[in-house]
C-alpha cells in the first residue's frame, strides 16, 4: 500500500495531523508512506517509521504540477489542505483514491478531531484521534548547552530545570503578548530556571527585547536562540523542557507532544480548536472579551485588549498552577 500525504502548511497544523495519520498507518498493512509539504511541516513527520520519503513542495503551479506528475502512482492520496493550489495538485497526483480536506465541513471542535473526521469520512471508519506523536532523531536528541551570549563559551551551572520562551507567532500580531512582558515573567522564574528564549528568524527583534531585559537585571542563566535552530533542533529543545510559556503556536503544539508543563497564551484564536491536545499539563490564559476569538491576524478594533490586558501575574498565577 503506497500512500502519498500533503501535509498543512504551518508547524502546529502539523503536529496536529499526527493522531490522524497514525490511524491511517493502524488502518493498513505496513504501508509505505510518502509526506509532502512545507520545509517546516516535513520536519514533523519525517522520522516516522512507516514514512519512506519527506518532500518539500515547491509552490509555484508549473513545478507544483511536474513534480505530481513526477511522483509515480499510488494507491492512496491524501491532502491535509483546502486551498485551491493543493486541489489542482490533487488532480495531477496519480492515484487510484484521492481525498482533500475540507475546513467548511467540519466544526465547532478542536482541530484534532477535523483532521481526524477527515480521515474516517474518507476510509469510512470511526476511529479516534489518540495523542500527538513526534519521533525525535539524533538532531533532535542532542544535549543543550548554555552558553555565554558575550564570548560564546560554554558556561558551568548547577543543573536546572528549563523554562522555555516562545514570544513569537507566525500567525500574526494579534497573537503576540507583548515582550516585555515575556521578559518580566522571565525574570520572576530566573532563580528556579535556566531559560531558553525561541523564536524563528523573523522575530529576532523580539527575542534581542527580551534578552536585554535579562541582562539589564542581571540574568545570566539563559541562552537567546531566536532564529539559530532548525525546526528538528527546536523539536529537540522543547522536547527536554520542564516548562514552556507561549502563545498560541507551533511550539505549543510541540511541547503537547511531549507533555510538557505549558502556559499557553491565547487572544484572538480559539482555544476551543487550536489548544494543546491532551497535555495534562496544560493552562489557558485569556481574558473571555466579547470580540473573542476574532480569528484575525491584526485587531480589527485596534485596541489589542485581548493580549494587552493579560497581565504577568495571570501568566505567573498559571504557572503555580502546574
Amino acid at each position: 500500500m503506497r500512500i502519498l500525504i500533503e501535509l498543512p502548511t504551518w508547524l502546529g497544523d502539523a503536529v496536529m495531523t499526527t493522531p490522524a495519520i497514525e490511524n491511517i498507518v493502524n488502518y493498513y498493512d505496513n504501508p509505505e508512506i510518502i509526506v509532502i509539504g512545507s520545509a517546516v511541516s516535513v520536519e514533523v513527520l519525517k522520522n516516522h517509521p512507516k514514512v519512506i520519503s519527506a518532500i518539500v513542495i515547491d509552490k509555484k503551479y508549473f513545478s507544483l504540477i511536474k513534480m505530481a506528475r513526477n511522483l509515480g502512482e499510488f494507491d492512496l492520496f491524501f491532502s491535509f489542505r483546502s486551498s485551491i493550489r493543493s486541489t489542482i495538485f490533487k488532480f495531477f497526483i496519480a492515484s487510484i483514491n484521492k481525498f482533500q480536506f475540507n475546513k467548511k465541513t467540519y466544526n465547532n471542535c478542536h482541530q484534532v478531531e477535523k483532521y481526524n473526521s477527515f480521515i474516517n469520512s474518507s476510509l469510512g471508519v470511526l476511529s479516534t484521534p489518540k495523542e500527538l506523536l513526534i519521533r525525535l532523531n539524533s538532531e533532535m536528541n542532542r544535549s543543550i548547552d548554555f552558553f555565554s551570549n558575550s564570548s560564546d563559551k560554554i558556561l558551568v551551572k548547577d543543573l536546572k530545570p528549563i523554562l522555555g520562551l516562545n514570544p513569537g507567532a507566525h500567525y500574526g500580531s494579534a497573537k503576540r503578548w507583548n515582550s516585555k512582558n515575556f521578559a518580566m515573567v522571565a525574570l520572576e522564574l530566573s532563580s528556579k530556571f535556566d531559560i531558553l528564549i525561541f523564536g524563528g528568524a523573523n522575530e529576532l527583534a523580539i527575542t534581542k527585547e527580551i534578552e536585554l531585559n535579562l541582562i539589564s537585571n542581571g540574568v545570566t542563566n539563559y541562552c537567546n536562540l531566536g532564529g539559530k535552530t532548525s525546526v528538528g533542533e527546536l523539536i529537540g529543545h522543547i522536547s527536554k523542557l520542564s516548562l514552556l510559556i507561549t502563545g498560541d503556536s507551533g511550539p505549543m503544539h510541540i511541547a503537547a507532544s511531549f507533555h510538557v508543563p505549558t502556559v499557553s497564551i491565547f487572544g484572538p484564536t480559539s482555544d476551543k480548536e487550536t489548544s494543546q491536545w491532551m497535555n495534562k499539563k496544560s493552562s489557558i490564559v485569556k481574558k473571555n472579551l466579547d470580540c473573542q476569538p476574532c480569528m484575525k491576524r491584526t485587531c480589527p478594533l485596534i485596541h489589542h485588549n485581548c493580549m494587552k490586558l493579560i497581565e504577568p501575574e495571570d501568566v505567573l498565577i498559571a504557572v503555580k498552577s502546574l
